[in-house]
């Protein structure tokens, strides 16, 4: 059994549960993007582009030969607007390290306009998810929806350094447990905890670096 074979296809045993491998895996990748994220590191992007990569194979596991008794279409959405916000983040923060800063990104609060197009781009995308993944028969829509607005607004916040970005995936995470248990995809649920306790940590250190470059602001760097 070849690599790509053996994380579709195995599980591990816990209890009276069956766990799937990729799924497992793939939530590691996810925890160890949003450490380095908190350390403003550039390889957190890519580290995270491979576990969107493989949770999406878990929620929408009938298309990879491995049904799953619930097709949860907003979390494999969210898995690929991730890889597509992932690269533009990537992109940002290299650029910013390639012209001599000493970390990829600068924390800051969003403008009252930045917030306002947030919410008003919110809105919009969560109205559009809602009616597409209950026509593709997604289990539980109105949540599905709910966490896949959020996880593309805190992904595209941390790409610009917004605080907030932390708020609201701790948003996310709030709905995402119950959704996760009730659907029985366990490690995700797990590692929605985690993410949310993670989160509460993220927010303080990414506060308290804004603070600090407020008084003491490094050198300026120019992205073209």
């Amino acid at each position: 059994m070849n690599v790509i074979d053996w994380l579709l296809h195995a599980h591990v045993t816990i209890g009276d549960s069956q766990l799937r491998v990729r799924e497992i895996v793939g939530n590691v990748f996810g925890l160890a993007s949003a450490l380095l994220g908190m350390r403003r590191l550039v390889a957190a992007w890519p580290v995270g582009i491979v576990g969107n990569v493989l949770l999406f194979t878990v929620f929408v596991g009938g298309i990879f030969g491995s049904p799953e008794d619930k097709d949860l279409w907003g979390q494999a959405g969210r898995q690929v607007f991730f890889f597509i916000l992932s690269v533009y983040g990537w992109y940002q923060w290299y650029q910013t390290r390639h012209h001599g800063a000493a970390v990829a990104v600068r924390p800051r609060w969003a403008t009252g306009r930045e917030r306002l197009e947030l919410l008003g781009i919110g809105a919009a995308l969560y109205a559009i998810s809602f009616f597409v993944l209950r026509a593709l028969g997604s289990w539980g829509p109105q949540w599905d929806a709910w966490i896949l607005t959020g996880s593309i607004l805190a992904t595209y916040g941390m790409a610009r350094g917004f605080v907030e970005f932390w708020l609201i995936w701790i948003a996310v995470d709030a709905v995402g447990v119950p959704l996760l248990i009730q659907a029985e995809f366990y490690p995700s649920a797990w590692m929605y905890v985690i993410y949310g306790l993670f989160c509460v940590v993220g927010f303080a250190s990414w506060w308290k670096i804004q603070n600090r470059e407020r008084v003491n602001p490094p050198e300026a760097v120019v992205v073209g």
